[in-house]
């Protein structure tokens, strides 16, 4: 086969790739012998699998996946033309594409099945809280699409016949192949005949992707031994396995004419069923021209991510999408200079000096070095004046470096290394760097680095193994350890010094969570000294000088223009100094970035303001007094930093620079204009190699799960550098990370190249089933715009007309809805043989409402099971709105009752487990009684149930017996939850094991816009040492709730746990 090699300039970095494309969702024609995928993002088609493949959709939308028809004369596609993913069908003859879905919801096509039409799955008025999701069909006889089972699930396909249904049921992402759970994806059997459920499939891994292979014979993935292999199943229970691939497992297949047609990494591979060892590699080379430029020229404006001031206060250095500008600091000129030109990321770019500009680059393509900017014309020193410029290494160490700041007498470098080294280096008079002192070399980073005014010392914030971040000084010497000055449980950080060496502020969240501006004195005598002290000065300190003559005064102007000025070095009583401790601002809200004036008087901020959007820019004086706005209108400053002679700021707002001079209080803006080239495939290579780096370096195991993750980089690299798409790339990244078997994993793309419509779908809160003369309503959702008081729709009213216009099931009912939201749309409908019209302004969405029937369907249930005795408390999410609704519950739902169920299944978790913990730990120790509450005190048994909880303590308190319940679909702080409950003796747990997915995430944004989650910090259940992460909360009481229950409004579990609380609390001592 021929190859194609592609070199990424300036790399150092060659790329062979063969000439093999990388295709997606292929699918056999149903006689077997024609062929349809997707490339590009386009439907292509390969006629009896000769000649050459050719193009059946050409649009800037993701086209795929697909299926055929019984005929083999025409597909069906999902694609994101409108913004969301519809269903549309394509007439092999040629033609436009017909749309077939009309809705907001995602629609997932699965099947086309010659009498019951279109099968997908989609969630728009019957899914709830579950992660499942209904399963529609389009009739081929009608155009709007109808519900067609009562149980939840995905990828449904139906049998030859019809009369059976094949589905997925779980939440555990395809792309683990190696999940081994209780939210595995398992195959569920529908008879439409009687009605019935049943499970094919009873294990813990993935099985997914079920094709029927005749009416009563099954084809499907499962994951043996942590790879896909293809497995055949009869109704009857028999199965064997088709393949046995055991390094690279298919990620793919389809079935039809008695072959099977499946895609192990970026091939695809034709073979029988019948003898699965005679297999065909299938060639497809498409020499396809390309659908987007793969090399743009882009003029980006008011981009600014990142800026940095020269140190003469003319230039500055601007950073866009990674590319490193430098312009001037004059309003009237827009024009920059791109000193770093390159396809990889090129940030945190500061100046050397004057005329050399340094920042961090990853473009050798394994980790990020210094790098140097400098002018090469010997006439023009200037960065921006000059033409001629030169891009060099400047440092390189072992690790990556990051994060250079440069000390105010430009003499030393501080950067960190690695990711969690801090250090120094001394920067000789050439410019280039001697001696490193390591300050720092921990597991945790130092972030906010600040220099003090004299260059002898760091400020910076960190995190302790109970992350607790705490704000620290020491000295660049090496000598001593750092000094935390904060000290307190709180978070501390944001440190920023005062020129006259007198204070560090900082922003502390210690007061009521909120954000505040805090300072601390450096000097014991500052602190002591009393206001009058401060203002006047101590008795015994010199006199004043003698006013000098005006010449004097002129004289010593001149010699401070010709000597630079002179930084007095810093005195820092460090003994308790965390006792010197100031709050400046106790606002509601929050403040961030600090700065602090030359003499410490003045404090500068940022808040929120109750007038505006967004953040404004603040100043006060250090005593809390003379609280000032200086920008106005929501500017959201970011970056604020002083300018050369600190008599105003520079800051970031909305991509644009800006100037706040405080004399007069006037805000100049900058408006910068931005050339680049984009190199979209070198983009990629870069966007690859950081996401490998960042899980290298911080995935919370470094073992990563038992995998090689640098091997499995190298063996998934070229075929995601083969995608076509920013989808296909993602897809294959991502299969990269199931590898780890790991949760909280994935990489994102978002927005894309392409310029796509975005309908939204106006949501009523109804089902509906078409009829020859309109639309029955089947289903209302309570609360919703279609049950509203005035105008409202009822179960068995027949909408005829949409603001005048006839329904018909030729056309899909919700189409009429397109672009509704908010919208007054005149309904007109037939009731009880009546016709009325009523007027309906759709929402954007019924989530809330859905959310809210299932609630109060399990409060209805649990008055019922337990005869009023009990109260129910469902837990949406970990997350503080849904903790202050437990709070409220514990009053409306559990006041008088004898216990509580407390529910946390479908809850994906947060992190208010302890807040939680805190509630149910509370133990009462004593009882009040109020005057007037009793006649005698000699009554006061009867109020042993009563003390002041609110008075007392900042949290609710719930001391009655309690149940809890958990399912697979508990997932992170959920499942924390559910293990502390069980630990900490609360009561019994009752349900399904919990997923088994807790790992503390964070995240980064990548050169294009990617963002890759960073699971980084592991949970042990502390009387066990058992992995939370695959070591899922298994209940006290396993009970399952079958797919049938939820149309029967039964929960088996529910019942469970009200029939285990009610026994616990009539029989205490058992």
């Amino acid at each position: 086969m021929k190859k194609l090699a592609l070199t990424f300039l300036g790399l150092g970095l060659s790329i062979v790739l063969p000439a093999q494309s990388f295709v997606r969702h292929a699918r056999l024609s149903p006689d077997g012998k024609s062929l349809a995928f997707s490339y590009q993002g386009d439907i292509w088609y390969w006629p009896q699998q000769e000649g050459k493949p050719y193009r059946l959709t050409l649009h800037e939308a993701y086209d795929g996946p697909l299926e055929f028809n019984a005929e083999g004369s025409q597909i069906a596609f999902n694609s994101n033309r409108f913004g969301n993913s519809d269903i549309f069908t394509l007439d092999l003859k040629g033609g436009y594409p017909e749309r077939k879905t009309y809705h907001a919801a995602g629609d997932n096509l699965s099947d086309w099945h010659p009498e019951l039409g279109i099968l997908f799955s989609s969630e728009r008025a019957y899914v709830t809280v579950e992660w499942d999701s209904e399963l529609h069909r389009i009739d081929p006889n009608n155009a709007t699409p109808q519900r067609f089972m009562d149980a939840l699930g995905t990828h449904a396909v139906a049998s030859p016949d019809g009369r059976y249904i094949a589905f997925m049921r779980g939440s555990c992402r395809a792309s683990r192949e190696n999940y081994s759970g209780p939210a595995d994806q398992e195959i569920w059997l529908y008879d439409t005949k009687d009605q019935s459920y049943k499970a094919l499939t009873e294990n813990t891994v993935n099985d997914i992707y079920p094709q029927w292979k005749d009416n009563k014979t099954l084809v499907f993935l499962s994951a043996k031994e942590g790879r896909y292999n293809l497995k055949e199943l009869s109704l009857e229970g028999s199965e064997k396995w088709l393949t046995n691939f055991s390094k690279e497992g298919i990620h793919d297949f389809d079935i039809a004419a008695g072959k099977v047609l499946y895609a192990r990494k970026d091939r695809w591979y034709l073979a029988s069923l019948a003898k699965m060892s005679e297999v065909k590699t299938l060639d497809i080379d498409l020499r396809a021209d390309y659908r987007f430029y793969p090399v743009e020229q882009e003029t980006m404006r008011n981009r600014i991510g990142n800026y940095s001031l020269s140190p003469d206060g003319k230039n500055v250095i601007l950073e866009s999408h990674g590319e490193v500008f430098i312009g001037t600091l004059d309003d009237e000129k827009s024009r920059t200079q791109n000193l770093s030109e390159h396809p990889f990321y090129d940030r945190e770019a500061l100046f050397l000096n004057d005329s050399t500009v340094i920042f961090s680059s990853d473009r050798e393509g394994n980790q990020y070095r210094f790098y140097q900017a400098t002018s090469t014309d010997p006439k023009k020193h200037d960065l921006f004046e000059s033409l001629r410029h030169k891009t060099s290494l400047y440092f390189q160490n072992k690790g990556d470096l990051r994060d250079a700041l440069l000390s105010p007498d430009g003499k030393k470098l501080a950067f960190i290394e690695g990711g969690t080294k801090l250090q120094v280096a001394e920067v000789k008079e050439d410019g280039s760097l001697g001696t490193i002192t390591t300050l720092l070399d921990a597991w945790h980073r130092a972030n906010g680095l600040a220099w003090s005014p004299d260059s002898r010392y760091l400020a910076y914030n960190s995190d302790d193994l109970n992350f607790n971040t705490e704000v620290y000084i020491q000295a660049v010497d090496g000598k001593s350890e750092p000094v935390n000055i904060s000290m307190h449980p709180g978070n501390d950080y944001s440190p920023s010094w005062s020129k006259d060496g007198s204070k560090l502020a900082f922003i502390s969240d210690r007061n009521n969570d909120n954000a505040d501006v805090w300072f601390v004195w450096l000097k014991r005598e500052d602190w002591l000294k009393s206001e009058e002290e401060r203002e006047e000065g101590y008795y015994f300190n010199e006199e004043p000088e003698e006013e000098k003559k005006e010449e004097d005064k002129e004289e010593d102007k001149d010699k401070k223009k010709d000597k630079k000025e002179e930084v007095k070095a810093l005195e820092i009583d460090f003994e308790n100094i965390y006792d010197r401790l100031e709050q400046v601002t106790s606002y509601s809200g929050n403040e961030s970035q600090v700065l602090v004036s030359d003499d410490g008087e003045t404090l500068y901020f940022t808040r929120y303001s109750v007038s505006s959007e967004g953040s404004d820019l603040y100043q006060i004086k250090f005593d809390g007094s003379d609280l000032t706005q200086l920008t106005k209108g929501g500017m959201n400053p970011n970056n604020i930093q002083w300018d050369k002679d600190h008599k105003g700021i520079y800051f970031l707002s909305r991509g644009s620079l800006k100037h706040l001079n405080l004399g007069n209080k006037k805000t100049t803006s900058y408006s910068y204009v931005e050339k680049m080239t984009l190199d979209k495939g070198a983009e990629r290579q870069q966007v690859y190699q950081e996401a490998f780096r960042l899980i290298r370096d911080q995935f919370y195991d470094p073992n990563y799960h038992g995998q090689n993750w640098e091997k499995l980089s190298e063996y998934y690299q070229d075929w995601a550098l083969k995608a076509s798409t920013d989808n296909d790339f993602t897809f294959v990244y991502n299969l990269m990370l199931g590898r780890l078997n790991a949760s909280h994993m994935g990489l994102y793309m978002f927005g894309g190249e392409e310029d796509l419509q975005r309908e939204s779908t106006g949501r009523l809160g109804i089902e509906v089933k078409m009829e020859s003369k309109g639309a029955r309503v089947t289903r209302l959702v309570a609360n919703t715009p279609a049950d509203r008081s005035k105008n409202n729709l009822k179960v068995g009213d027949l909408i005829t007309h949409i603001n005048g216009e006839e329904l018909n099931e030729a056309r899909n009912f919700y189409s009429y809805w397109t672009a509704t939201v908010g919208e007054p749309i005149l309904v007109q409908l037939e009731r009880n043989g009546e016709s009325q019209e009523i007027v309906i302004r759709p929402a954007r969405s019924i989530n809330a409402q859905l959310y809210e029937e299932w609630v109060e369907s399990r409060k209805a249930l649990v008055e019922k099971y337990s005869n009023g005795r009990l109260g129910y408390i469902h837990i949406r999410g970990m997350d503080k709105p849904s903790f202050e609704r437990f709070e409220r519950e514990l009053m409306a739902s559990g006041y008088g009752k004898e216990g509580i169920v407390i529910d946390v299944r479908f809850n994906g978790g947060g992190w208010t487990t302890d807040y939680l913990m805190a509630v149910l730990n509370v133990r009462q120790h004593a009882y009040t009684i109020p005057r007037g509450a009793a006649a005698s005190l000699d009554e006061n048994k009867k109020f042993s149930e009563y003390y002041p909880y609110s008075e007392r303590l900042p949290l609710a308190a719930w001391t009655k017996p309690s149940v809890a319940l958990c399912n697979e679909s508990s997932y992170s702080n959920a499942e924390i939850f559910s293990h502390a409950y069980k630990t900490l003796n609360h009561g019994t747990l009752v349900g399904k094991p919990t997923f088994g997915a807790v790992i503390s995430t964070g995240g980064a944004s990548l050169l294009n816009g990617a963002f890759i989650r960073l699971p980084f910090r592991a949970w042990y259940v502390k009387s066990t040492g058992e992995n939370m992460e695959n070591g899922p909360a298994v209940p006290d009481v396993i009970v399952e709730n079958p797919p049938a229950s939820r149309a029967a409004n039964q929960d088996a579990q529910l019942q469970k746990a009200v029939e285990i609380l009610l026994e616990q609390i009539d029989n205490p001592n058992k």
